[in-house]
């Protein structure tokens, strides 16, 4: 493992070991930037940040779930798509069974794992469940959910907005088609819900992030808001 991977793990300290040992299973030459180490770097962030005003977390599973809540890629546009967390969670239990998780932990890294998804809709039932289902939505929203939203609109081969209905008033969303319809149809529900006080607040505070960005957006295209 080079400089930079030491790097990595050293985010995760004091567990920086099982970091080391997870991350060597992940492919983090992917093409989706979406979904690479900067994003499992930014769920940490939110995730540790969650879990010092949350007692009783399991630190070591809450670093595994973050590591591995992506490890099975698929598309955002792959019929797949619901069932990702399901295929990221089995594979996240084999690895940490093979390094040594007793059955239960298995088990409840792989509830973490399934229950992190928006469009899996699993009711998260343990504390880390709830920090890095938490965590991950707030990667989803706020500025960095703005950047996320275009980059993949980029790549799924969308456009920015609709030319004559940005605000889609006399049309039905279609976030596949447009990006901006994104933030209706799913970023901004994103920000209800929060499973922990301390995601509702930095989800709340996202939340104006991102209306402030849509109303000058909006603004500069000359649509009324």
């Amino acid at each position: 493992m080079g400089m930079t991977e030491h790097h990595i793990a050293s985010a995760f300290h004091p567990h920086e070991a099982l970091a080391r040992g997870l991350l060597a299973q992940l492919d983090l030459a992917g093409t989706d930037g979406s979904h690479d180490v900067s994003h499992i770097l930014r769920v940490w962030r939110n995730a540790a940040a969650i879990a010092v005003t949350e007692p009783g977390c399991d630190q070591e599973l809450l670093v595994a779930a973050v590591i591995l809540h992506d490890c099975v890629a698929v598309e955002k546009n792959s019929p797949l798509r619901s069932q990702a967390s399901r295929v990221a969670a089995a594979r996240a239990g084999e690895i940490v069974g093979e390094r040594g998780f007793s059955p239960e932990r298995v088990a409840a890294l792989a509830h973490a794992v399934a229950a992190h998804s928006f469009s899996a809709a699993i009711e998260p039932e343990t504390l880390e469940a709830r920090i890095l289902q938490d965590a991950d939505r707030l990667d989803a929203i706020g500025a960095i959910g703005i950047a996320r939203c275009f980059y993949t609109g980029g790549r799924m081969g969308s456009g920015l907005y609709h030319p004559t209905d940005p605000r889609a008033t006399d049309r039905p969303y279609d976030d596949a088609r447009f990006a901006l319809d994104h933030f209706d149809v799913k970023l901004f529900k994103i920000a209800e819900g929060f499973r922990t006080a301390a995601g509702q607040a930095m989800a709340e505070a996202r939340l104006r992030t991102m209306r402030q960005f849509v109303a000058d957006f909006l603004g500069e295209i000359g649509s009324e808001i």
